[in-house]
């Protein structure tokens, strides 16, 4: 028992030793007590600073809407109520308790959504061009996406505050870097479709652009062209979505038209852009099997269903970015990306036909500023 009797005498000749055993004592009780009300209170304001961040982002996207539809549209009307009123367009899915037929349904509400916003676009801005109107639409997409990021944070950080519920703040916390991330790619995006600059997401319709450079094209589908190449003896039907506004048409129907037309194709090629991981270069191409498109699915579940049905090869070349490289105009990198796609597509051509065979290209994504 000699220890504690020697801490005490130490104790007893250093006062400033025992204050800091006291400091020490005092601290370990308190966050023994209140260290998750501490721990919580720091994450709500992490949670809020980047709520007012997402704020500044709404506004401003807001206002940039606002002045582009004045700039461009030179109506009478002033556009704000609609605009706001934009911002809380949803759409309400179908019922999902029998699956069959699910994606006729989402197909149809698509169609009528878009046809809503593309009259009313046409009401507040009636002196823009058709891709003037197409890039509102677009910057309109933008404004109402931050305006949901803002709206369902400040919802669990409110909900959060009010129940004090530690494990609802550190859920958002978690999900923050890469929500704050994305919206700062959509506000980044606004630049570019105000006035009209070709995005990361049209490589797709780029690569199919340079294949039909030259050559006539026809619409095949919705917002949505095809023209034929001949190619080193092959013949080359290409479909991109129809430019220069800011549209990705509808693929899907494109290529069922095609495929129920022409009997003799030999095998299906898409291009789009993918989302790079985390130490990859932006620009560099990679190639999967299988129907390379995103978006809800509707134009997806088309393209399977058809190429399965008549047994076709499908590949898919795709052209790596960043979620901000997607949504900005290209860069050096992603537009050597394009060369390298066009050259492997060239390849898949040339070394998987037969001279006289006929191949379907399908260019995917955002064909802003890039026409026929």
């Amino acid at each position: 028992m000699q220890f504690p009797t020697m801490l005490l005498q130490q104790q007893q000749e250093n006062p400033l030793a025992y204050i800091i055993n006291l400091a020490f004592m005092a601290m370990f009780f308190v966050l023994f007590v209140w260290g998750q009300r501490i721990q919580l209170t720091i994450m709500l304001r992490d949670v809020e600073y980047a709520l007012s961040r997402l704020k500044i982002m709404r506004d401003e996207t807001r206002r940039a809407v606002i002045e582009n539809v004045k700039r461009l549209g030179k109506s009478q009307k002033d556009p704000t109520p609609y605009i706001d009123r934009y911002l809380e367009y949803v759409l309400i899915p179908p019922v999902t308790m029998d699956p069959a037929g699910i994606v006729w349904k989402y197909d149809h509400l698509i169609g009528v959504t878009e046809d809503r916003v593309k009259d009313e676009v046409k009401a507040i801005a009636p002196e823009a061009t058709e891709a003037q109107q197409y890039n509102i639409q677009n910057l309109l997409e933008i404004a109402q996406t931050l305006n949901t990021f803002y709206r369902v944070i400040r919802h669990f950080y409110l909900f959060g505050k009010k129940t004090a519920s530690y494990y609802m703040i550190i859920q958002i916390q978690v999900l923050l870097p890469e929500l704050m991330r994305e919206a700062e790619a959509y506000l980044g995006s606004v630049h570019a479709f105000t006035f009209g600059h070709p995005i990361g997401d049209g490589v797709g319709p780029m690569v199919a652009a340079r294949m039909l450079h030259g050559h006539e094209v026809s619409d095949i589908a919705r917002d949505t062209v095809c023209g034929e190449v001949d190619y080193e003896g092959r013949r080359v039907m290409v479909i991109k979505s129809k430019g220069p506004g800011g549209t990705v048409g509808r693929p899907g129907d494109a290529v069922s038209i095609i495929l129920k037309r022409r009997k003799n194709l030999k095998r299906v090629l898409m291009v789009d852009a993918g989302l790079k991981l985390e130490g990859e270069k932006s620009g560099e191409i990679f190639e999967g099997i299988g129907a390379a498109i995103g978006g809800i699915g509707t134009e997806k579940y088309k393209i399977e269903e058809m190429v399965t049905k008549r047994k076709l090869p499908l590949y898919g070349v795709v052209v790596k970015m960043s979620s901000s490289e997607n949504m900005t105009p290209f860069t050096k990198e992603i537009m050597t990306g394009i060369e390298q796609a066009v050259e492997r597509v060239k390849e898949l051509i040339r070394d998987g036909t037969k001279v006289g065979d006929t191949v379907l290209l399908v260019g995917v994504g955002n064909t802003m500023g890039i026409a026929q």
